[in-house]
């Protein structure tokens, strides 16, 4: 292993990573609410977890797409610095997990789908997240996205990092923007465990196959939408792009009844990965 990371940190790494990570993290990129203004201008947005806070680095509500409610879900990281403050930078606390999981659960006691929008650097990192349940918060999160008896369509719009967007990211198809990355950990967090320096974070976002052509050729995804040639700063152009995918993924999913639904989601997740057993151990590929 310490022979492969040398390995890694002797080439020299390709640009294209790197550049797709900068588009992704442009602070003029449409977010959730660009996206829902564009969807639908009354959209309505429901607040709080009904626990203990309304966390403003995820938004949801109700929105007519095409004559149809859906609830959208998203992250939402703010354009410039006084916003971003407020929004907690996109990274969600355990009270924007919940809040999500309220919502999603509403949509499936009513039968409407729900379509997720993701777009953060990773869960917040803080003590008083850790201590209010981050890690249970996000895996109660996906635990409920797997038993939703409503069709679920996640958007991967800017930055898909870490848990924090796993936690919105568990539905039955999973889409990527063209300059959008999803990856386990930032590259910057990647480089500092790795190599103990966060510059290498070129490097190591080259390694984490993290853009979209990447995740699809893995299997982790199921498609890419197309941008423009200078990104996805046109959010009404960008949002009839999104609406056109959705649409199309749920004609697939109406087919389906629930249970054949939630079953094929099961396996779908189940079934992600690449390795072959070496000597009685399983190696990824």
């Amino acid at each position: 292993m310490e022979d492969h990371l040398e390995e890694l940190k002797n080439r020299r790494p390709s640009e294209l990573a790197w550049k797709t990570v900068q588009l992704a993290r442009d602070q003029h990129r449409p977010q959730t609410l660009d996206y829902t203004g564009a969807l639908d201008p009354q959209f309505i947005e429901l607040r709080g977890d009904r626990l203990s806070a309304d966390d403003k680095a995820v938004v949801g509500g109700l929105a007519s797409l095409e004559g149809r409610t859906v609830m959208i879900i998203g992250h939402q990281k703010g354009h410039d610095l006084k916003e971003r403050q407020l929004r907690n930078f996109g990274m969600p606390q355990p009270s924007g997990y919940r809040k999500a999981q309220r919502l999603a659960l509403l949509a499936s006691r009513f039968g409407i789908p729900v379509l997720t929008l993701i777009d953060t650097p990773g869960a917040f990192p803080g003590v008083e997240a850790e201590q209010g349940g981050q890690a249970a918060a996000i895996a109660e999160t996906m635990r409920v996205f797997a038993r939703l008896h409503v069709p679920t369509v996640a958007f991967v719009i800017g930055e898909g990092g870490s848990g924090g967007a796993l936690a919105l990211g568990l539905c039955d198809r999973v889409y990527m923007l063209e300059n959008s990355v999803y990856s386990v950990i930032s590259p910057e967090g990647c480089a500092a465990i790795l190599w103990r320096d966060a510059t290498e974070a070129p490097r190591a976002a080259e390694a984490l196959r993290l853009t979209a052509a990447e995740t699809l050729e893995l299997g982790v995804i199921d498609g890419v939408i197309p941008e423009p040639r200078r990104g996805a700063r046109n959010s009404r152009l960008m949002a009839r792009r999104l609406l056109r995918s959705f649409q199309g993924a749920l004609q697939e999913l109406d087919g389906l009844d629930s249970a054949e639904r939630r079953r094929a989601r099961v396996e779908k997740y189940l079934g992600m990965g690449r390795y072959k057993v070496v000597g009685g151990h399983a190696e990824v590929l």
